[in-house]
């Protein structure tokens, strides 16, 4: 029985990785007296994630263990490392009490070694869903976002940026087809190299994917907008199938080129291109914002001709610069405001064509007076 898997750090550098990758990663091998390997699920430059069995709860339910390894040689730049993977783990274990987000079980270290034991979750991420079923409908799209957009609010509000989603970090549960959001970024940013004479690196590492990842992202300056930005890739991809490598971008805004690829409405397209603008400014800031989109986007073609509308008590008012009645008496609900606005905002728009000069050029006959 071991304590733990091999350390990561010196594997990682040896020639003979593959075979050492293959010796190491054993189905049956025992760490901490408590967790059981089945198998490796995925291994990468930041670590190992292992499918595993917790001893220590009756019925040895499986959980996943990502064994991160720290790319810092200097002693003090690993206990900082340490102490913000104690930060980090403990902001996760607040944000997993979300139903959508794996529960964080234990967080420890061995041998300067990190390790995250997370809630298993049966299910396919997204990657392979397209890949099996096709790209999704416009429909599917909304739904897709109508569900996942909750999550990234409460992650938000967690003041957590997630800065690495993606098709392969949401999946869908096969129990009961809920959509779940995995893999944080945040955690891996203390696994940051410093350089040879020892002088720690900039606080803040690229974390995140090319081409998910809005260009503020890729300049170490991430906000909560280069979250929606990912999002609206992931969006590009489940109704193309393609990844953001295979867009063209626009070479004078860097604004990607996708309408084309896609058959979408007006209005969803609209959305989409303002959740993907390059200059997070213009961007959706937040995921309220969107949500708000795409309830507008759904009553968008019965608001303009009016809402049936009975207020509480029958008074209606007049807009006293232009003259229209407008109920304005009860309860509005967000729906019904925008539609007070939209009526507004034509009547305005008819007394000023009404009212305004004739500007285009017009044939005058000049009266000339007799001589007397």
């Amino acid at each position: 029985m071991h304590d733990s898997p091999p350390n990561l750090s010196a594997y990682r550098d040896n020639s003979q990785n593959r075979v050492r990758r293959k010796a190491m990663h054993q189905a049956g091998e025992v760490f901490r007296d408590r967790y059981r390997v089945v198998k490796v699920l995925a291994a990468g430059g930041f670590g190992v994630t292992y499918l595993a069995q917790d001893g220590a709860i009756p019925g040895s339910p499986l959980c996943v263990i990502k064994q991160l390894s720290p790319k810092v040689r200097n002693p003090m730049s690993l206990e900082r490392a340490k102490r913000r993977f104690r930060q980090e783990a403990k902001v996760l274990a607040k944000v997993g009490s979300h139903s959508q987000i794996p529960r964080l079980l234990d967080y420890f270290t061995i041998k300067d070694e990190f390790y995250l034991v997370q809630e298993y979750v049966d299910g396919e991420v997204l990657t392979k869903e397209v890949r099996r079923c096709g790209p999704k409908t416009e429909a599917e799209v909304k739904q897709f976002l109508r569900e996942i957009l909750p999550v990234v609010k409460f992650v938000h509000r967690c003041r957590i940026i997630h800065r690495d989603i993606k098709p392969p970090n949401i999946m869908r549960c096969a129990e009961d087809g809920r959509l779940v959001l995995i893999d944080f970024g945040a955690v891996r940013e203390c696994l940051s190299d410093v350089d040879d004479g020892g002088y720690h690196a900039p606080l803040t590492q690229f974390v995140g994917t090319p081409g998910f990842a809005p260009p503020e992202q890729q300049a170490l300056r991430p906000t909560y907008a280069s979250d929606i930005y990912a999002l609206g890739m992931t969006c590009l991809f489940l109704l193309t199938s393609k990844t953001p490598i295979e867009f063209d971008s626009d070479p004078r805004t860097g604004e990607v080129l996708w309408q084309h690829l896609a058959d979408v409405s007006e209005s969803f397209a609209a959305i989409l291109t303002k959740m993907l603008k390059p200059d997070f400014l213009e961007r959706y800031s937040t995921a309220d914002e969107v949500m708000r989109a795409l309830t507008l986007d759904a009553y968008q073609d019965k608001l303009s001709p009016g809402l049936s509308y009975q207020p509480r008590r029958s008074r209606p008012a007049t807009d006293q610069e232009h003259g229209t009645v407008i109920p304005i008496d009860g309860y509005l609900n967000p729906v019904q405001r925008q539609a007070v606005s939209i009526r507004r905002w034509k009547a305005r728009k008819t007394h000023q064509d009404k009212t305004a000069p004739r500007t285009g050029f017009s044939m005058t006959t000049s009266t000339v007076s007799p001589k007397p």
